[in-house]
């Protein structure tokens, strides 16, 4: 750990004496052989995370006062393991479901990464539209499941700063067996909080993933409207939306959009912009005399707003008396001497802290100090100028002494009125400590200093021309050869600009010790290329050297697209060539969209490879009467680049049809029809303008064909009706397609069979019954053979006989003569008829039949249930319930009894209003009773929760424990009595504890 210019053994740097606190105590480093000062830095070796861990801050003073550094926070990156090994529960679902296979990332500090591992190592599960791996929990998603995603899942977790990594358990995903998941619309699984604050500058990741059959597209808006600008990008399948260098108009409502054929969901948040703070106005060094008044402003912009506060010689600055405090200004009225001193002005908000500082001197009526001068250095031979600037009242009149010799003008030295010495062609006998004295009728002040005369600095290493991909990563070096008594400073400036390596740290670093400047740049895009000057400043002198960089990209996209000519099924496209970004193009990719499309896709051209040097291609194996756009994308030796602007929308020429409709088919009707179906032919297609459908049918085993014609495209069945036509009689049929230019192919020839007729006779001894309050049981004697087809039979119901017309109807295909109504009214005459079917329709009806349902059953549940436990077994009594007139009596009680563990639910009729029960010690159980009739089951009673009565209670301890329950109950009202009542181990734990 290495920080510097923010310190209990302090250090004396020229004059300047500095501390460091860890978490607001000082540290000591008198005995501590880990810790140690050098310069102004505080070095720690062997890094301890329980000692080390916290904030330093730094405080430097003087004979002026002091001032606080910036905090410094130093934290430990760690990954613990898994807490268990043990095999994971299996994950059961359907094919076509949706599945989430959660991670449970470990303990840790310090950014994660995930990833899965399927089956074994290494093959990791890729990424598309519908797996996607979360990484902000770690979680599998798999948006609809298919056969061969069964197998085995592993999370695996990478510590991006300890490098760590981790493995979890396996996860099997298993498929069940009863049945394959239909078509739903999306749910989305995997979105962003309602409100995301967002850091200036930093890169926010939305995070968007939807379950759904088919797989859900994905896609990004803003609310406001606004497109995306070019450097937002979608990853993963726009499952991700990554926003680069957040700034103020990136703010606003975002939403996510999951869409599949079934429909649609979305989810929206708003990203708020957030920016620590940054000095908009600071203080500056101020000398005034006593009794004068003190009017001190800083003004800071932030995002939230930042707070200020000031401090005093390092310590917290207060409002009161002449102190006045509001916000960023601070007024000190009526000056004295005590108010001279270090102040500094902080502004904060939950994102940073800045702190600007400035000096406070009240001037006396006696001489004051001049400025303080401690070490200057000289390359000689050179001249130097010695500033002496004392602050007095009255005026002060200044000498100079080089060592204890008080220096008198000569050719080489110069003595200034105000003050300053000046010393022409410096030499090393020049070096040595120089005084300031400074003189009034108050008294006497003054100041020493050094020259020190340096050996010239030379550049050792320089940067050279070079030529680079984007992507990459270099580092041009910038290397000296230096006096040692010298302070160095380096600064590298980009096509004039010098380089600010906070703002631009994503690309930008410097890199090297003291004597090295190197430049390292990360991820160089094309704007990189240019002219690079390395400076380097001593104290003495300032020395450059550059290099040109020239970066090489992918090719820009090309420009105005157009198309020459145009036939049924080609298309002569045309381009001009955008730039080559340092590498020449060697070809080009013709793409196409349609509104048929989805996206562009690229097409075939002639010839087959575009290469660089061309700048026109015929694209082929178009679409006749179709409305086309192109683009192009050039490649060349470091990839492809970014595609053209659209060409103006154009649409192909007519052509006969060739495409004939597909899946010919039909049957069914009335009678004397023939009823024939087909798919009809897509939209871009359909090669023109008048398009239609031609008919052509025949008996089978006949020649001549019959047609019709039908001119509306989205038409897909077609009905001929002739009373000639023989019942369920077979036809070959064929369906061909036409337009304006003529008439296209037909499809394969399919058989159809013409209408049937209805069966001609009814069913016969129908018999009812009535089963419940709601239901009907309906029994017929299946028909004989007839020359019609029966397919199953069709039952009508109704209320009232005079209007049969208000009819229900139940259908069963197949030789069935019993069926069941259901969802009746309770104690109803209803009327019944049976009818014969098949595709032409129901036969006739039977006579009809009437009968009425039951009575309903008490709509009142059992009361007052107690129940009994000893041991194992549960004794449970209730309250008859009492029928009333209108309702059908009561033949008995229904207990269900439904254990936890296997969610099963067990049945037990009595007609009694007592039931015993015996119990598993290591299950929860739900109890309800309902009363039974006649019309059916009755209401339900509260349901009953009995917890495991082995939980926490040791098998001898169990025993006694039931025995002790059954004697409470003895010496009270012989028997606990607790309805209803959720009993657990710690319950009666408790009781036992109260009655011993």
């Amino acid at each position: 750990a290495h920080y510097n210019n923010v310190y209990s053994h302090p250090i004396r740097l020229n004059s300047v004496l500095m501390i460091w606190s860890l978490n607001g105590t000082l540290i000591d480093l008198g005995n501590d052989y880990r810790r140690h000062m050098s310069g102004g830095s505080l070095i720690i070796s062997n890094l301890d995370k329980d000692q080390d861990t916290g904030v330093y801050q730094c405080t430097a003073f003087n004979t002026w006062g002091s001032i606080l550094s910036r905090r410094a926070s130093l934290q430990f990156a760690y990954l613990d393991n898994f807490k268990t090994q043990t095999v994971r529960s299996a994950v059961n679902v359907r094919e076509g479901q949706g599945v989430v296979l959660l991670c449970g990332p470990p303990a840790h500090s310090g950014e994660l990464t995930f990833a899965w591992i399927f089956n074994e190592y290494p093959h990791f599960v890729q990424q598309d539209s519908r797996r996607f791996i979360s990484q902000e929990t770690g979680s599998l998603y798999i948006a609809k499941v298919e056969p061969s995603d069964v197998g085995n899942y592993t999370c695996v977790v990478n510590n991006t700063v300890t490098k760590e990594k981790v493995l979890s358990s396996p996860t099997p995903l298993v498929l069940r067996s009863d049945g394959v998941m239909g078509e739903y619309e999306p749910k989305i699984e995997v979105h962003f909080t309602d409100s995301v604050p967002a850091a200036k500058e930093s890169v926010v990741k939305l995070e968007c993933f939807a379950l759904g059959n088919p797989v859900p597209e994905i896609s990004w808006r803003r609310t406001s409207g606004i497109p995306f600008p070019s450097k937002v990008k979608m990853k993963n399948s726009n499952a991700v939306l990554e926003i680069p260098n957040f700034q103020q108009e990136d703010s606003g409502t975002y939403e996510c959009m999951a869409e599949n054929r079934r429909g649609k969901n979305a989810a929206r948040g708003r990203i708020s912009f957030h920016a620590k703070p940054h000095w908009l106005q600071t203080m500056t060094d101020t000398v005034l005399s006593i009794e004068e008044n003190l009017l001190w402003e800083c003004k800071a912009n932030g995002k939230p707003k930042p707070s200020y506060s000031w401090l005093k010689n390092g310590e917290q600055l207060m409002a009161e008396g002449r102190v006045q405090i509001e916000n960023g200004a601070l007024s000190i009225a009526v000056l004295n001497l005590s108010d001279s001193g270090m102040y500094q002005c902080v502004a904060e908000n939950k994102h940073g802290i800045i702190y600007s500082g400035g000096q406070l001197m009240v001037l006396g009526k006696i001489a004051s100090l001049p400025l303080l001068l401690s070490c200057l250095s000289v390359c000689g031979p050179n001249d130097v100028t010695l500033e002496c600037k004392p602050q007095a009242s009255p005026p002060a009149i200044s000498l100079w002494k080089k060592g204890s010799e008080i220096l008198q003008r000569s050719e080489r030295i110069t003595l200034l009125p105000n003050g300053t010495l000046k010393i022409a062609n410096v030499t090393r006998r020049d070096a040595a400590s120089y005084t300031c004295v400074a003189k009034n009728q108050f008294g006497t002040a003054s100041t020493t200093g050094r020259l020190l005369v340096t050996e010239p600095t030379r550049i050792t290493m320089r940067p050279t021309n070079m030529e680079i991909i984007v992507g990459e990563s270099i580092v041009l070096p910038c290397q000296i050869a230096c006096d040692p008594a010298l302070d160095v400073s380096f600064s590298w400036a980009f096509n004039g600009q010098l380089i600010d390596f906070q703002r631009d740290s994503d690309h930008f670093e410097r890199v090297g010790g003291s004597i090295s400047g190197d430049l390292m740049i990360r991820n160089i895009q094309l704007n990189h290329g240019g002219k690079y000057v390395c400076v380097i400043d001593t104290d003495v002198e300032s020395l450059s050297t550059s290099a040109i960089l020239v970066v090489k990209g992918p090719p820009g996209p090309p420009d105005k697209v157009a198309v020459e000519e145009i036939t049924d099924s080609t298309a002569q496209v045309s381009w001009t060539p955008g730039r080559d970004n340092g590498s020449p193009i060697t070809g080009y990719i013709i793409q196409a969209r349609t509104p048929f499309t989805v996206g562009w896709q690229a097409v075939d051209t002639v010839p087959e490879v575009v290469n660089g040097n061309m700048l026109t291609a015929t694209v082929v194996a178009l679409n006749a009467w179709v409305e086309y756009e192109f683009r192009v994308v050039a490649r060349n030796t470091v990839g492809l680049g970014e595609p053209s602007p659209a060409s103006a929308k154009t649409r192909t020429e007519d052509a006969i049809p060739d495409t004939a409709p597909t899946d010919v088919g039909g049957g069914g009707g009335t009678k004397s029809e023939l009823v024939i179906t087909w798919e009809p032919v897509p939209e871009e297609l359909q090669n023109g303008e008048g398009f239609g459908y031609i008919i052509a049918f025949r008996p089978v085993g006949t020649v001549t064909w019959t047609r019709a014609v039908i001119s509306t495209p989205g038409v897909a069945r077609y009905v001929f009706r002739n009373d000639t036509i023989p019942p369920f009689s077979p036809f070959d049929v064929k369906v061909g397609a036409y337009n304006n230019r003529g008439e296209g192919p037909f499809s394969s020839i399919a058989t159809v069979y013409s209408a049937e007729e209805v069966p001609g006779v009814a069913p016969k001894r129908v018999r009812t019954r009535s089963m419940s309050a709601v239901q009907i049981e309906v029994i017929w004697e299946a028909l004989p053979a007839i020359p019609e087809r029966v397919l199953g039979y069709e039952v009508m119901y109704w209320e009232d006989d005079t209007k049969p017309d208000t009819v229900g109807k139940v259908r069963i295909s197949g030789n069935y003569t019993m069926v069941n109504i259901t969802g009746l009214k309770a104690n109803t005459v209803y009327y019944l008829c049976v009818a014969a079917f098949n595709t032409a329709g129901p036969g006739p009806q039977s006579a009809p039949i009437n009968t009425t349902t039951k009575k309903p059953p008490p709509d009142r549940a059992p009361l007052n249930i107690q129940w009994t436990m000893i041991g194992s077994t549960l004794t449970m009594h209730w309250d008859p319930v009492v029928a009333l007139d209108t309702e059908s009596k009561v033949t008995g009680y229904l207990v269900m009894l439904r254990r936890h563990r296997y969610n099963d639910i067990n049945t037990i009729f009595t007609n009694k209003t007592t039931v015993e029960l015996s119990l598993s010690a290591n299950d929860n159980y739900l109890i309800q009773i309902k009363a039974m009739s006649e019309g059916g089951e009755g209401v339900g009673s509260e349901p009953i929760h009995i917890h495991k009565l082995s939980e926490g209670i040791s098998a001898s301890s169990h025993a006694a424990l039931l025995v002790l329950v059954a004697g409470m109950g003895a010496r009270g009202s012989g028997a606990i009595r607790l309805s209803p009542l959720y009993l657990s181990a710690v319950f009666i734990n408790a009781m036992l504890c109260s009655s011993w």
